[in-house]
């Protein structure tokens, strides 16, 4: 066998080779090792969430867990052994609702602001970006940062942009109530009065009543200007997917459930389509799809599925069903009139006689009952209980509705959109109400499946640590403490939601979200210790050795010099 130190440069060589090589070593039988990893901590996420020292992979899948010595006795002849050096490994990790497809396809085009501390840095970026590119190409900020994360703690003004990219139109969306367009972007628009940003969007003025560049509106509104935007090459959004598929590799992430949603369509996914053929996808991507647009939209969808039954795919990239949009009258996040309850009721009806997972978006608490009125109607007819639906978001559901979704066999999909929107919240309900959201303990109390994911990138960051981070400790990226400690899960819980529960919501808790015997080998090896590290530190936790299928997806130091 081939011994590996952890710093060793041979082990760098063979890393940096195996992230595009197509398996490691043939294993001699099915319970002969190609890699051995041992002198670890590894957190199974099994049952019991027993803790291993050791693993064995062969042919991409966990062979076994145990003590180093143990495991080494499974080793073939030409067997990687990786010395971890005493480092935590966990499962990889499943974001159970992100906009991950739409936001891979401009990532290597548009300006990213996620994380980053100042307003001075950001708008430092826009300048870098109008330096880069030609006068007349648009620099597009699409979300993903909100003030509070800036030291300055305000939004940047249409002059501060103008003055640094007098060139070239800026579009700068803060999540979905909020656009700032520089005065060569609303003339390339055309964008003139609120009549030019419907439905419902509203213009700001100056005293001049001129329009400043400021528009404050909802997702359908905002959703409608960004597609008048140019899109990408195809190669440009290939590109882009490659390397938004790597940095989530280098967060520990190997699989997301895409919720489709806002400005996706058909071509939308040909990208992660050709990814996927030419086996170069470096994350299993579990989709949903929804109509693109109000109206009609069970007929949509119907015609989209028609080659589309419930899973069809392989284990890298598979459909998981309608979602989350299931009609749009369901996204306003207000109450749903007579006659969008009833359209509700005919599309969940075709899904659940037709045998499909559903994820569906669902604001607030005062109006679920609405959707709960019609899962219990239809799951008289078709039991829900198998089909695995979600309801995403609803941070502020009550225990009655929890206990309502935990009889009908519901998910709970729970986002860190708090992390963002905490403070506005408090501001909303008050600091005692706020304290109490989401449930999340009482929920996992009353026996519910609740995933994690993060909504990314528009409403928020698409870093899983800071998630996990904000569901241990309920602090906003602004630094306020809004829900309390009695609501928190505990850390074996947090990692549960992100592992084995998001891997449930995609239909593969048969084959990933544990490190068990028989699943895949989708694992990642972290720089510090989530299980003790102080909580206000895990948001900092990054993967330094990922791998999905037992395949090296990325590597960092001491695991692979020079990355």
């Amino acid at each position: 066998m081939l011994w590996l130190g952890s710093g060793s440069a041979k082990f760098a060589r063979y890393l940096a080779a195996t992230i595009i090589a197509a398996s490691f070593a043939t294993v001699a039988s099915a319970q002969t090792a190609d890699t051995i990893l041992f002198n670890g901590k590894i957190l199974t996420v099994d049952k019991d969430f027993s803790q291993q020292e050791a693993l064995a992979i062969g042919d991409g899948k966990i062979l076994a867990t145990g003590t180093s010595a143990a495991m080494k006795k499974l080793a073939g002849d030409k067997a990687r052994l990786v010395d971890l050096g005493g480092r935590t490994v966990i499962p990889g990790l499943t974001d159970g609702h992100i906009h991950g497809i739409r936001a891979a396809l401009t990532f290597g085009t548009e300006v990213n602001w996620i994380g980053v501390p100042t307003l001075k840095d950001a708008l430092e970026k826009i300048r870098a970006a109008a330096t880069a590119q030609s006068p007349g190409s648009w620099i597009v900020v699409a979300g993903g940062w909100t003030e509070a994360q800036f030291a300055e703690k305000r939004r940047p003004t249409p002059s501060e942009v103008a003055a640094i990219a007098p060139d070239n139109p800026v579009y700068i969306q803060h999540l979905y109530d909020w656009l700032l367009l520089s005065p060569k972007a609303m003339e390339a628009l055309n964008i003139r009065d609120d009549n030019d940003v419907t439905p419902g969007g509203k213009l700001a003025r100056d005293g001049d009543n001129k329009p400043t560049g400021i528009i404050e509106a909802g997702g359908n509104a905002l959703g409608r200007i960004f597609d008048k935007l140019p899109k990408p090459t195809m190669e440009q959004q290939v590109d882009g997917s490659k390397k938004f598929f790597r940095e989530m590799n280098t967060l520990g992430i190997t699989g997301i459930v895409d919720g489709g949603g806002v400005s996706m369509y058909p071509a939308s996914y040909q990208a992660v389509f050709k990814l996927w053929r030419d086996k170069q996808l470096t994350v299993r991507v579990a989709y949903h799809l929804c109509s693109p647009k109000p109206g009609g939209e069970l007929a949509d969808v119907q015609n989209l599925t028609q080659l589309l039954p419930p899973g069809f795919g392989d284990s890298m990239l598979h459909f998981n069903g309608p979602g989350e949009i299931i009609i749009w009258a369901d996204w306003t996040d207000g109450d749903i009139t007579p006659d969008g309850k009833a359209k509700l009721a005919e599309f969940l009806r075709w899904a659940a006689s037709n045998g499909y997972t559903i994820q569906l978006h669902w604001n607030p608490d005062r109006t679920v009952h609405d959707l709960l009125d019609v899962i219990e109607g239809i799951d008289k007819d078709y039991p829900v209980r198998d089909l695995r639906w979600a309801v995403l978001h609803l941070y502020n559901a009550s225990e009655d509705s929890l206990k309502r979704m935990k009889s009908l066999g519901l998910i709970w999909g729970v986002q860190d959109g708090l992390y963002f929107g905490g403070e506005r919240l408090q501001k909303e309900v008050g600091a005692e109400q706020a304290r109490m959201m989401p449930r999340i303990a009482t929920a996992m109390k009353l026996g519910l499946v609740v995933g994690a994911g993060t909504d990314a990138h528009r409403v928020s960051s698409y870093n899983p640590f800071v998630s996990l981070q904000w569901y241990l400790d309920g602090t906003t990226i602004g630094g306020t403490k809004t829900r309390g400690d009695e609501e928190a899960p505990s850390r074996r819980q947090a990692l549960e939601m992100y592992t084995r529960n998001s891997a449930f919501m995609a239909n593969d808790d048969d084959k990933r979200g544990t490190l068990e015997p028989g699943k895949f080998a989708d694992l990642a090896v972290l720089s510090a210790d989530y299980m003790t590290a102080p909580v206000n530190d895990i948001g900092k936790i990054r993967s330094v050795l990922t791998m999905v299928g037992g395949k090296v997806v990325y590597a960092a130091p001491p695991f692979a010099e020079g990355r």
